[in-house]
């Protein structure tokens, strides 16, 4: 049996073919991070703008709404955003028009309606609510559903526009045309007029910048799109469909609920402030998932790429290369990041300082969990989903069940501690899946010899 490492290096003798695809990966890669990057440079100051802007409380409300809405928009999304990464280029590289057509426009029919039926009955909900919440945090909360089906479908067109190759134009629109948008308004807003913001204008002008951000991605989309898909007529496997959605829907909520456990946990519970702190000091410790981000941007449609025409070589190599690049990457932005915690939190105000030393714990998990690898994409768009569904979710658990326990005792820190710990072990039990199931060599582990289990199918 041949090592992992060997497959990466020797196994292959189409050398050219291999280095093709890692240089397709690299530059798709550079260009993505690029993006990420100022994508991410955009988010800081908007939401250091936001909370000095609005204060602590305020911030507290905004940032909980938000954790909300985004929960529930990947409800709404049905799982699209992630199944039309695997489908639509297996389909075009199969030559199945008719297919990829048909999925598009399932998936745009579903998606809207998923999005408008949880708006209302979050609306509802809310209007039951109505007596027993800030009337600052209902108006937050009300406006921010309409960002429910914006960014469902937001999430489902620019992975669209990922599977048919365009990376900037579905990168754009979602991680810098919306915080670009709300930090030039609240901006303008506040030095031309002197007006004041609270949480609900916050959240009114980021549901007028995500709507222009699916604008510019819808257009994208029409524009990427093969011309063979648009003419084609559409055929529908909704059977299959359907099935596949089930585990890649609890897998976006679940990954969504493990990112904003603390924050739902802290702002359940009444302790507005600390919810708007560990939200901030989450996204802060999230840039160092932005070369883990920007590897799959094209990792994802690739890996489906590679597993329909049964290229194990090629794959082995891209996930290899894949992790080393994430680690070193991660590492060289988290460092800085922890020597220069307190300074970078300061900024945002007095309160956020506390944030420090859970900043670190979590930068910590980060920079581990990217040694790994982007093992989700590689089990989701090899036909995996459901492992991969029921490991996220039972370390999304974890998490709430350890949160809840270390809050009480530890606060801010417990928080971070628990998602650490469930990032962690959540990345141990992909690494074992990917070398036991799929034959494959996780993360870096190719590089010193470990041996990979031959699979008894790559779907």
């Amino acid at each position: 049996m041949q090592t992992a490492s060997s497959v990466s290096t020797s196994a292959v003798p189409a050398a050219a073919g291999q280095v093709s695809v890692i240089d397709r990966l690299a530059r798709g890669s550079v260009l993505a991070f690029g993006l990420y990057l100022t994508g991410a440079a955009i988010t800081y100051v908007a939401q250091l703008l936001v909370a000095r802007w609005v204060g602590s409380t305020s911030y507290g409300y905004y940032a909980y709404a938000l954790a909300w809405m985004t929960t529930l928009a990947y409800v709404a999304a049905l799982g699209f955003d992630v199944s039309l990464l695997r489908l639509l280029p297996a389909y075009c590289a199969l030559g199945q028009w008719h297919l990829a057509r048909g999925v598009l426009q399932y998936a745009e029919r579903r998606i809207t309606a998923a999005g408008v039926a949880i708006m209302i009955v979050g609306g509802l909900v809310l209007w039951r609510l109505s007596h027993s919440l800030p009337a600052e945090q209902l108006r937050t909360f009300a406006v921010g559903l309409i960002l429910v089906p914006v960014w469902s479908l937001l999430w489902m067109s620019s992975s669209a526009v990922r599977a048919f190759g365009g990376v900037f134009s579905a990168v754009a629109p979602d991680r810098i045309v919306r915080d670009g948008g709300l930090m030039l308004i609240i901006a303008l807003l506040t030095f031309v007029d002197g007006a004041r913001f609270d949480a609900s204008g916050v959240m009114l002008t980021s549901v007028l910048c995500s709507f222009t951000g699916l604008i510019i991605v819808r257009i994208a989309l029409s524009q990427l799109r093969p011309r063979a898909v648009t003419h084609a007529t559409p055929e529908y496997l909704k059977a299959i469909w359907r099935l596949t959605a089930l585990p890649l829907v609890l897998i976006n909520v679940a990954e969504a609920l493990m990112n904003r456990t603390g924050t739902v946990l802290l702002g359940g519970a009444g302790q507005t402030i600390d919810a708007g702190i560990y939200a901030l000091t989450f996204n802060v410790a999230m840039t160092v998932m932005l070369p883990r981000t920007a590897v799959n941007a094209l990792f994802a449609p690739l890996v489906s790429e590679l597993s329909t025409r049964g290229d194990r070589h090629q794959l082995q190599a891209v996930v290899t290369r894949s992790a080393l690049w994430t680690l070193l990457s991660s590492v060289c932005i988290a460092l800085p990041i922890m020597a220069l915690a307190e300074p970078l939190l300061s900024w945002f105000g007095p309160d956020f300082v506390r944030g420090a030393t859970p900043l670190r714990v979590l930068l910590v998990g980060q920079v581990i969990a990217s040694g790994f690898g982007p093992q989700m994409f590689l089990m989701t768009m090899t036909g995996n989903e459901r492992m991969a569904a029921t490991l996220l979710v039972g370390s999304a658990a974890v998490n709430a069940v350890l949160a809840a326990i270390l809050i009480e005792h530890m606060g801010l820190t417990g928080a971070a501690i628990a998602t650490t710990a469930a990032l962690i072990v959540w990345n141990l039990a992909m690494a074992i899946f990917v070398w036991c199931r799929l034959g494959l060599a996780p993360g870096l582990t190719a590089h010193i010899g470990v041996r990979g289990r031959a699979a008894k199918r790559l779907v």
